[in-house]
């Protein structure tokens, strides 16, 4: 029995891309996009689709990048959709091999090892396992201080206040008898002009690290898919496994700032090999 075996990491396998073409600027960029949205994700959830205009010497029209989750997924959609009229009145061309120029090489299809954002790990969770087929507890949520920190006076006005939250949660597959753990610190430094800014603060803190921490979890899930539609759940073997169950065990994991910015996809120059 053909299996595959999916990780809660930013797919970069060129099976899991397709390169679509041949699309004609009837309709604008948007438009676009929610047509091809709604025909490719009909076959399984997708981490990233984007459209865009045609070179300037190119024909005038549109191509775009359609990223599975799924090798599976991204094979059945190429078998099904290639050649075929869809919302047009030509049909789309499409490949599954993409070679990219050496100018840039965009972080989707270059680390490996990159974990999800929260957002594609419920998506992927709830589309393989069902809404049901996963849960969380808290083990620790709490707000950690800095031994000898100025917080700028003190008080809670008028000055800066740094704000650390650590999070410690333990992720469950009930049917598939699977438990994990993940653990995250985060923190924002900010100028406190009243008590409704630090409270705004310490929720979205709270909001903030309790998501890291999910992530964190999901990155140590296998999901496997069985040929006949059935998936598996298994977890990795993580040296953070042990993790004790108090808030000591998160101050050792990997510290996120509220104001890093994710990466965006943007400013690559595809062509098709």
């Amino acid at each position: 029995m053909d299996v595959e075996i999916l990780e809660f990491v930013v797919p970069v396998e060129n099976n899991k891309t397709l390169f679509v073409w041949n699309i004609q600027s009837l309709l604008s960029e948007a438009q676009i996009y929610d047509r091809l949205f709604g025909v490719f994700s009909s076959f399984g959830p997708l981490y990233l689709l984007k459209v865009r205009p045609n070179a300037p010497l190119q024909p005038s029209g549109f191509f775009a990048i359609v990223k599975f989750f799924s090798a599976s997924h991204s094979s059945k959609a190429q078998r099904q959709t290639d050649g075929r009229l869809l919302f047009q009145d030509v049909p789309l061309k499409m490949c599954v091999q993409v070679r990219l120029s050496s100018k840039q090489t965009p972080h989707f299809l270059s680390d490996s090892s990159r974990p999800l954002s929260h957002g594609c790990c419920l998506e992927l969770a709830n589309h393989c396992l069902g809404f049901n087929g996963w849960t969380y507890d808290i083990i620790t949520l709490k707000e950690l201080s800095d031994e000898g920190e100025d917080n700028g006076g003190g008080g809670e006005e008028g000055g800066v206040r740094r704000l650390r939250f650590g999070c410690l949660l333990q992720l469950n597959f009930p049917r598939h008898r699977q438990t994990t753990r993940g653990a995250a610190v985060v923190n924002d430094s900010f100028t406190c002009t009243g008590p409704d800014v630090l409270l705004h603060k310490r929720r979205k803190l709270q909001k903030l690290v309790r998501d890291k921490a999910l992530v964190q979890a999901f990155n140590t899930v296998l999901l496997i898919l069985l040929e006949n539609g059935k998936v598996m759940v298994e977890v990795k073997q993580m040296l953070d496994q042990s993790l004790p169950e108090n808030i000591e065990g998160v101050i050792h994991v990997n510290e996120f700032d509220l104001n890093e910015d994710e990466d965006e996809d943007e400013g690559w120059d595809l062509t098709v090999s």
